[in-house]
């Protein structure tokens, strides 16, 4: 079946984290990812646990559908390679500190006069340019950075590190979204350009309401718990087994809530009638509506509020995420056969798309896997050549 980006090639010289899902993205939708990395090393994750019969989960989880090939960067023989594969390319990812590709001689400028049709794509911490662009960077750091971690924990608490590490995944996010602008203007003029991504950027990008709080009432912003900072009722409530979270966004629903909850008495207070108003005398609401949540289970919860419409959820564990009915019908959890690991499960495609639907089509290669095939199918060499390069230690 066709996909959406199954007539692009990219060369992807990225590790760890943001690069690597930037590229797996365009991957999972069709794109051909040619990884390069280091001989006997290659990509940092491949040394980050856990692990099945010495392939790091980590690495498998973020670079299915592609094809490694081992190339010495440093050696001029292999530099000359990896020119030859740029004029057949249409896009170049890098995740390196800022200069590095020029050092090498490779940088953008130099890439983009060999093939101006190329789409050279670049995540740093920093960014290209600014006064911290040689500084290096890692997700925690940059979520401390960018605000994010002064705004979560609990009450009163320390800022506290996001679980997950978003300011890598959104700068792969946001360096994908800005990899296919670009081919898309390049279908328009021809050109290709480059794209300058920065992990502090996007976690600032993504600071949502905190911002714009901050902006209009002078207050900075604090950790909150699990409420919203500016909705009631939206937080978890303690149930008479574990807990509930509900997001009652608006007044209707809000009414809903109460009549689901037996408060009905509330809907109508002055003191809560609107949402500005149940946010102003909130330390007077939360222990009226948290009290009845006490006297049912939380699946009772999960079934009332779902019949009166009301969003609600439970906090699952991430045992329960992969068993999830509705994470299964979406395809969200997949299993995949690794040639030395055996199977591995993990996450889907979460871009359904109706016509050239992505897929997890490959395992993540083992280093140097396919470096004969595409030196053979892209380049032309024969076996006799590749060797030679072998040797010399250009791959």
């Amino acid at each position: 079946m066709k996909q959406a980006l199954d007539n692009i090639r990219v060369l992807d010289l990225t590790r760890v984290l943001a690069g690597p899902y930037a590229t797996m993205i365009l991957g999972d939708l069709g794109a051909d990812i040619i990884k390069i990395e280091m001989p006997l090393t290659g990509d940092d994750s491949r040394a980050f646990g856990p692990y099945v019969k010495n392939e790091s989960a980590y690495f498998m989880s973020l670079n299915r559908n592609k094809r490694s090939i081992t190339i010495n960067l440093k050696s001029e023989k292999g530099k000359n390679v990896f020119l030859e594969m740029v004029k057949k390319a249409d896009v170049v990812v890098e995740n390196f500190r800022p200069g590095t590709m020029e050092k090498l001689g490779l940088g953008y400028d130099y890439l983009s006069a060999i093939n101006p049709k190329l789409i050279y794509a670049a995540s740093s911490g920093y960014g290209h340019t600014g006064p911290y662009s040689k500084r290096a960077a890692y997700d925690a750091v940059v979520q401390a950075m960018g605000g994010v971690m002064s705004i979560t924990g609990q009450k009163d608490g320390k800022p506290t590190r996001v679980g997950s590490s978003i300011a890598d995944i959104n700068a792969g996010l946001f360096t994908a979204i800005g990899i296919l602008a670009a081919l898309n203007n390049r279908h328009e003029t021809g050109k290709g350009q480059k794209v300058d991504v920065a992990m502090l950027d996007t976690q600032v990008a993504i600071l949502e309401n905190a911002i714009a709080r901050y902006v209009v009432t002078g207050n900075v912003p604090k950790p909150g718990g699990n409420r919203h900072p500016s909705i009631v009722p939206f937080e978890p409530f303690d149930t008479k087994n574990g807990e509930v979270v509900v997001a009652a966004g608006n007044d209707v629903l809000w009414a809903k809530f109460c009549q689901v909850i037996g408060t009905e008495e509330l809907i109508n207070d002055e003191r809560f009638k609107t949402n500005p108003l149940r946010n102003e005398n909130y330390d007077e609401l939360r222990p009226l509506i948290a009290e009845p949540m006490t006297k049912k289970t939380t699946e009772e919860w999960l079934e009332l509020l779902d019949k009166a419409g009301v969003p609600n959820g439970p906090i699952n564990t991430v045992d329960k995420v992969i068993q999830d009915p509705q994470v299964l019908a979406r395809e969200m959890i997949v299993e995949v056969e690794h040639p030395v690991a055996g199977k591995l499960k993990m996450p889907g495609v979460p871009i359904k798309l109706s016509d050239t639907p992505g897929s997890v089509r490959t395992p993540a290669p083992v280093l140097g896997q396919h470096t004969d095939e595409i030196l053979k199918e892209l380049l032309g060499y024969d076996d006799e050549k590749i060797q030679s390069l072998k040797d010399e230690k250009a791959l």
